[in-house]
């Protein structure tokens, strides 16, 4: 049974990982956004919602979707509760990644846009890994500008994310996005080139 070459796509909150997918997707490549998937999960009637609910009562917002903002404060400062929400949401989101190469095996190349790739083993269906980067003061910049969002919420998100230094160490492929949008679209041109002359995967 044949199936694509798996190119995994991560890095740190603000380093462009987005603006990089749309890059691969209008090449004609699949992209998998696992951002998506979970939000499909959390929505009402999805498997995560339901299992969620089971877990932390009074979890679910009136249309029965998961209220990530209740859920969020539920499991912050609780490793025991984080620990258990992830041990219900990650099988479900490595499945939807699973289906998605499924439904995508005749493709040479398909990518997994995973914020957590190497946090949560993801790295390991993967052929190759390409790290989105940029300087920190840059990724800050980028971060703050967000709506909603402030320095405390930057920094607690960037605690549970593996260190940009040592993601760049475990990437087969480097991108710097603030070096502008010619050099970014010229660098995913040269990262398909190299994969398509990658031996086809059993």
């Amino acid at each position: 049974m044949s199936r694509p070459l798996v190119l995994g796509l991560t890095g740190s909150i603000g380093m462009g990982k987005s603006a990089t997918a749309a890059l691969f997707s209008a090449r004609g490549i699949p992209v998998h956004d696992a951002d998506a998937a979970v939000h499909a999960l959390y929505a009402p009637g999805g498997a995560a919602s339901i299992a969620i609910a089971k877990e932390f009562p009074g979890i679910l917002a009136a249309d029965g979707s998961v209220d990530r903002g209740r859920l969020r404060a539920t499991v912050l400062g609780h490793p025991e509760r984080l620990a258990a929400l992830e041990s219900l949401v990650h099988p479900l989101a490595r499945r939807a990644a699973g289906d998605f190469l499924a439904a995508h095996a005749q493709a040479p190349v398909a990518v997994l846009d995973i914020p957590l790739l190497f946090e949560t083993g993801g790295d390991a269906r993967c052929d190759a890994v390409l790290v989105v980067t940029a300087p920190a003061e840059v990724q800050r910049q980028r971060v703050l500008a967000r709506p909603g969002m402030d320095a405390a919420t930057f920094e607690s998100i960037l605690a549970k994310q593996m260190s940009d230094s040592e993601k760049r160490a475990r990437a087969d492929f480097v991108l710097d996005t603030s070096l502008g949008f010619a050099h970014a679209e010229a660098e995913v041109d040269g990262i398909l080139a190299r994969l398509r002359g990658m031996p086809s995967p059993p």
